[in-house]
């Protein structure tokens, strides 16, 4: 089937979903946008809301639609899925999307999708292991937002802890989207300049207390955000307008999305964030960066955990 290259759909329309709809539309990168939700008259309100604000934008036609319309689209964004309620244990909520996606792959199938499927619902990882399994496209075609947020937020607080722009620092968050990601000290640098040596620079010395509270702070930053406002939407709005940028445009961008691993870093058979050549084909290849020993035990064990949820889902 011929791909649209200027097309893109959103399954689910929440808050995460229209967000992603709201940034794309501002970008111009795509000329045509289904929106797909359970609730169809949401996906409609969604459609309408942001289309009043084409004027100021570049011309795209927004709509609702079904799977029919996405059939030809280059990608679709996955966000559909239920928040985790309270007294519900993340296992619990892992069961109910995963049923939920079991619900919406074969639907893709059925039509022959050809494009590209971008998984962003949580839990990243384990949706994305899940659809790679039961979608008729290549592996490589499927991949997940993974860490490309957590990656962010920390160059946003190297930035921020080196007084110096976000966009030179150069550093990874790789593994689970979740409790046990791995920031990548060992090789994290200023403009190549070594992250230790940058620190003393700008007049810190307490290298291991600065990244431990840098660390933890990257990994509970949806926490806090959710206990002040209740959702996190407009960050991974932002990074799902990235990644699409780098399968439209073929930017070949190296970005830690969520990938299947068959060895790499002595992994295998789990998929997870992994820094990978992003293109127009999807995931071309994963980049061997050097971890220190310390960042492999983590990562086997980030492996781990997600190999046992995936058991248990299965």
């Amino acid at each position: 089937m011929n791909v649209n290259v200027r097309k893109v759909a959103i399954i689910g329309c929440g808050f995460v979903g229209s967000t992603c709809a709201y940034t794309l539309m501002q970008h111009g990168l795509f000329s045509e946008m289904v929106l797909l939700d359970a609730d169809r008259a949401r996906a409609e309100g969604e459609a309408m809301d942001i289309s009043h604000g084409l004027l100021f934008a570049k011309p795209m036609n927004i709509y609702a639609g079904d799977y029919d319309d996405l059939k030809d689209a280059a990608v679709v964004i996955i966000t559909a899925g239920a928040n985790q309620k309270p007294g519900e244990t993340r296992l619990d909520l892992v069961r109910k999307n995963a049923k939920i996606f079991r619900s919406i792959i074969p639907e893709l199938n059925a039509r022959g999708f050809a494009g590209i499927l971008l998984i962003v619902a949580n839990p990243v990882d384990i949706l994305t292991r899940l659809t790679q399994q039961i979608s008729d496209l290549p592996e490589e075609r499927v991949f997940g937002s993974g860490t490309v947020l957590d990656t962010a937020r920390l160059k946003y607080l190297l930035g921020e802890h080196l007084s110096v722009d976000s966009r030179s620092v150069h550093t990874f968050i790789i593994g689970e989207h979740g409790d046990s990601e791995i920031p990548v000290w060992s090789s994290s640098n200023v403009s190549g300049v070594p992250l230790h040596d940058f620190c003393e620079m700008r007049g810190f010395y307490d290298h291991d207390g600065a990244m431990e509270k840098i660390g933890e702070s990257v990994k509970n930053s949806a926490y806090e955000i959710i206990e002040r406002k209740k959702a996190t939407y407009y960050g991974i709005g932002m990074a799902v307008q990235r990644i699409c940028e780098a399968v439209v445009r073929d930017e070949k961008s190296i970005l830690p999305v969520s990938t299947a691993l068959h060895g790499e870093f002595g992994v295998d058979g789990v998929t997870l964030s992994i820094p990978a050549i992003v293109g127009s084909d999807g995931v071309e290849r994963i980049v061997p960066i050097a971890l220190n020993e310390r960042e492999k035990e983590l990562l086997q064990t980030s492996a781990e955990l997600l190999k046992k949820t995936m058991r248990e889902i299965e």
